[in-house]
């Protein structure tokens, strides 16, 4: 058992790892000598280079073991919305194709789908955005009817954000590939919480980001196959195999590789499944405290075991979380103005504004127990009953 994260000693519980994560204190260690001592470039040839060069390729191999890829298939990048842009934007300016033709889906993270639509209006690229079922899930055969000779890449997630729904990504990477179009994979969500290959999947691009897993904020990383041509996203110097410019940040992409060998040792270890045995044990206690009023949002098999998101009939999950001060969570809503509108992904998923607004998504992570699901269990439910006008 790992110690308690000091970060939590006097604050709320905290179930909402999707959002981003603590920092975890190995990887604060790993990180911190590269802050206070190896200071060097690592593109110079003295001895002050040397050590920071070798720190920027071990975390290298530590990201690309994580996901099944070679250590020269990474690069590291700011953002995973930077990895999304420099993987769409890449792929379309490099395609030799007159009018290229993407297609992606509707409940996308933004970082992807306003690329997409920065592509339409900047440079003519068409764009199909498939429909998801009741699950949020793609269907297989409308990707298949979506391509046109003119497709030069599809994009769509591993895990969604919200309801953690699993898309089948090997399968719809199997019909890309089959139709000669790259396919561009953002697992922010899912890298580290469930096995990832890479090979396997037949992916041709992948982003990891670096704060959904334990490293800090403002480093992630782009998988690019071997073969693959993207324009780049910064021209200069070039660094990171010529696709992002600027002299690397080493102290952060050792702190991103310190967490992709933690996440990878977990994963051996079956971790995950003690969240999902945690995740479920929050489902059946607020299920079993407020009878006939919790509908699970997503799929209850194929999605990440951290996340759990639920409607409760009869509040509103912004007003059930303003009143219990005592937990730290996210709401299937977003305020504009005053007022609160539905999910998007949610209203994708066909559900009716009374239901979107009813959502709360509850995410686990490393420093969640058992005394805290039983504790949020006795909190939402008190705070949900009883049942007020939604």
């Amino acid at each position: 058992m790992i110690p308690a994260h000091p970060a939590f000693a006097d604050g709320p519980l905290y179930l909402d790892y999707n959002a981003t994560t603590p920092v975890d204190p190995r990887v604060t260690a790993a990180m911190e000598p590269y802050l206070a001592q190896w200071f060097g470039n690592p593109s110079s040839g003295h001895a002050y280079g040397a050590e920071p060069k070798r720190a920027l390729e071990r975390a290298r191999r530590q990201a690309a073991a994580l996901i099944g890829a070679r250590a020269d298939e990474i690069v590291f990048t700011g953002s995973g919305s930077e990895a999304d842009n420099l993987a769409i934007r890449g792929a379309v300016l490099a395609a030799a194709t007159d009018r290229p033709h993407v297609i992606t889906q509707i409940t996308e993270h933004p970082a992807v789908l306003e690329t997409c639509r920065a592509l339409e209006r900047l440079h003519g690229t068409e764009v199909t955005y498939l429909p998801v079922d009741r699950h949020g899930l793609v269907d297989p055969q409308d990707l298949t009817a979506a391509f046109t000779p003119r497709t030069v890449l599809v994009s769509v997630m591993a895990a969604n954000n919200e309801t953690g729904a699993l898309q089948p990504v090997a399968e719809l990477a199997r019909i890309t590939r089959d139709h000669g179009a790259l396919f561009h994979c953002d697992a922010a969500q899912a890298a580290g919480k469930i096995p990832l290959d890479v090979i396997a999947s037949g992916i041709d691009l992948m982003t990891v980001v670096g704060h959904k897993m334990y490293a800090p904020k403002g480093i992630a990383a782009l998988y690019v196959r071997t073969g693959v041509t993207l324009e780049p996203l910064v021209y200069g110097g070039g660094q990171e195999h010529g696709l992002r410019a600027g002299t690397e940040n080493v102290a952060l992409a050792v702190a991103l590789g310190a967490a992709a060998q933690l996440a990878a040792e977990e994963l051996a270890d079956a971790t995950h499944d003690r969240v999902a045995v945690l995740r479920d044990r929050l489902h059946d206690g607020l299920a079993d405290g407020l009878p006939g009023r919790v509908r699970l949002n997503g799929p209850y098999e194929n999605r990440l075991p951290n996340t759990l998101n639920i409607s409760i009939d009869g509040v509103r999950g912004h007003e059930l979380l303003a009143a219990v001060t005592g937990i730290a969570a996210s709401t299937g809503s977003a305020c504009h103005s005053g007022a609160r509108t539905p999910s998007p992904v949610l209203s994708a998923m066909g559900f009716d504004p009374a239901r979107s607004l009813s959502a709360l998504r509850l995410s686990l992570g490393r420093w969640t127990t058992t005394a805290d699901i039983d504790r949020a269990v006795g909190l939402l439910t008190a705070a949900a009953e009883p049942a007020r006008p939604a």
